[in-house]
């Protein structure tokens, strides 16, 4: 299924049927400030083996990112940072950055793997976080790879749709996607890692 929804004014009964998938243990592919994600139910263990099982990874070698609405509940999910690093999530998300936290007890159990860091994703984008918000909790997203080593990341959600149908439940169009992924930062050592650069320029923050 593709539904439309604009970024500028997500429409609720869009973002609510979204949600209802999410919910009932779907997978939905949805726009976020980067590239195109894949996402379900961080609490729905079904649907994460799903994930792991379109993108060909075991789950615990998954490097996952959790999607949240802000920063109010990532405190649930790592380790207690310092105040010199909150003050720079502030400035920086909503915003194209994956930061690398050490996970806490929550999440293992979550994936049922022994993952020690999380990675925390703000999207800069009103449908992904309008999802999240109506859901109640994170979403789990890995990005959309294109099999094309050229392309690396599809942009076109038709197109994206055409290749997922029988895959997922749902496709959201949100527009063309970017194809540079999101800024991927090291933060478990209490500093800032930069370990893939993308969209984000995290010296702006800094």
């Amino acid at each position: 299924m593709l539904i439309k929804i604009y970024p500028e004014n997500p429409n609720e009964k869009a973002i609510e049927q979204a949600v209802d998938v999410l919910r009932k243990g779907g997978i939905i592919i949805y726009p976020t400030d980067t590239v195109y994600g894949l996402g379900c139910d961080i609490t729905n263990q079904k649907a994460i083996e799903r994930i792991c099982k379109i993108r060909n990874i075991k789950p615990e070698k998954a490097n996952f990112s959790f999607i949240c609405y802000d920063l109010s509940h990532i405190s649930d999910y790592i380790k207690p940072i310092d105040n010199a690093t909150f003050r720079v999530l502030k400035k920086a998300l909503p915003g194209p950055f994956t930061f690398i936290f050490n996970a806490s007890h929550a999440v293992p159990k979550l994936l049922s793997s022994n993952k020690k860091t999380v990675g925390i994703r703000v999207p800069d984008n009103n449908i992904a976080r309008e999802i999240v918000k109506a859901l109640g909790n994170p979403i789990l997203s890995t990005s959309i790879h294109d099999e094309d080593d050229i392309i690396e990341y599809s942009t076109d959600p038709e197109l994206i749709h055409e290749k997922y149908e029988d895959m997922v439940d749902l496709v959201i169009d949100g527009g063309y996607g970017d194809n540079v992924p999101s800024t991927v930062i090291d933060c478990t050592s209490g500093e800032f890692e930069v370990i893939r650069e993308g969209k984000g320029n995290l010296q702006e923050y800094l």
